[in-house]
């Protein structure tokens, strides 16, 4: 940057701030080519560009619904919290999750549905490409948040960025906990309502016998879509591993986890396992494991996958946490992953995934053994 460049910046810098400067250079910076839409002034939909899909290769959008207090841009204030609201696996918009303008209203956030990758039943159950179960659905997620805290930012709109949370249903609630572990330092508390836990056996190769999904992965190395065991490693959201790499870097998002005890879809086996195991790494995990002495006919109806109705599920479960009067109101300590440009790194046993949030939104890799130059061994 020449001296002249720089001495400008800093007038900028000093006229609007460093945090709009970093919005501004992102902004420019947009790798996809594609412009990013402003806020919409009222409830509205927007198109974001998105990362690759290397099984589609070529440009890509995101689909996001955006939800404002009292249905405005307007209403929002220094008190204004983010959340998504993530729907179920087949779903699209806001279906199978927390109805977002009752939350939007009820805890002053704006709340974004998110059409992830594979949205829509035709790309996650009939297409003939395995599902995802929450890489780069994660990160479509996260990308969008991102959208929201820099325009926000960029219009010099006061919010309250310590504020910001995540729920879904199904396979929202396992895209939820995969976002939550990409940026493990930008959430305040998520709800994980029957989400899965991991890519397991079981769902990436429709085994007789467990649960009845099918993400249509393959065993076979030579095939497309072969699952690599780095792939399944990553979206195992209770990999010991990748839960003390969590811990290490400071995650402190309390993580709500709702799931019913005779949920024959996304096990509930998994579910106990997935909390043992952060309750050992020592993240802040709440369980509500649903039996029928819980069954209230209202929030809960079923002790099965459906568990009632989502938008009182999460009232009921996280209302102290989100609510701003609340006395155990949660907010994040620290910056958020956005703000802070660095990588998040999740070793495997065949390499390294890496989330760079070096242009602020996050981009995933995948760096392998071989090409990385590095040798992984287990973690003590």
């Amino acid at each position: 940057m020449s001296l002249a460049a720089a001495a400008s910046r800093n007038r900028l810098a000093r006229r609007i701030g460093p945090l709009v400067i970093q919005s501004l250079l992102t902004l420019a910076s947009n790798s996809s080519g594609q412009p990013w839409p402003e806020l919409p002034t009222q409830n509205d939909v927007v198109e974001l560009p998105a990362q690759e899909w290397p099984l589609r290769p070529g440009p890509r959008t995101i689909r996001v619904l955006v939800h404002y207090p009292q249905q405005k841009q307007a209403s929002v204030t220094a008190d204004t919290g983010l959340m998504l609201s993530l729907h179920n696996w087949g779903g699209v918009d806001c279906v199978g999750t927390a109805v977002p303008q009752t939350l939007a209203d009820r805890w002053n956030l704006v709340v974004l549905c998110v059409n992830y990758l594979q949205s829509g039943p035709m790309d996650s159950i009939q297409g003939p490409e395995p599902y995802d179960c929450g890489y780069l659905q994660s990160l479509d997620a996260l990308r969008s948040l991102w959208w929201l805290r820099d325009r926000l930012l960029a219009s010099k709109q006061p919010f309250a960025d310590d504020r910001i949370y995540a729920t879904g249903g199904s396979g929202g609630g396992n895209v939820t906990l995969m976002a939550n572990k990409l940026a493990p330092r930008t959430f305040a508390c998520i709800v994980d309502m029957c989400g899965m836990k991991k890519l397991s056996d079981d769902i990436a190769y429709n085994l007789p016998g467990g649960t009845t999904l099918n993400a249509r992965w393959s065993r076979d190395p030579q095939h497309p879509f072969y699952l690599a065991s780095g792939q399944q490693e990553l979206r195992f959201v209770g990999c010991p591993e990748h839960l003390l790499t969590m811990r290490r870097m400071g995650s402190s998002s309390k993580i709500v986890v709702v799931h019913g005890t005779e949920d024959d879809v996304c096990l509930f086996s998994d579910a106990e396992e997935m909390v043992n195991l952060m309750r050992r790494s020592g993240l802040d995990v709440e369980p509500h494991f649903i039996s029928k002495a819980d069954l209230d006919g209202v929030a809960f109806t079923s002790t099965g996958h459906s568990l009632g109705n989502r938008t009182e599920i999460v009232i009921q479960v996280a209302d102290k946490y989100v609510r701003v009067d609340s006395a155990n109101s949660l907010r994040r300590p620290g910056p958020t992953d956005f703000e802070r440009r660095d990588e998040v790194r999740y070793r495997t046993s065949d390499g390294e995934f890496v989330i760079s949030y070096q242009r602020g939104y996050p981009v995933g890799r995948f760096e392998p053994k071989v090409a990385a130059g590095i040798e992984v061994k287990p973690a003590p």
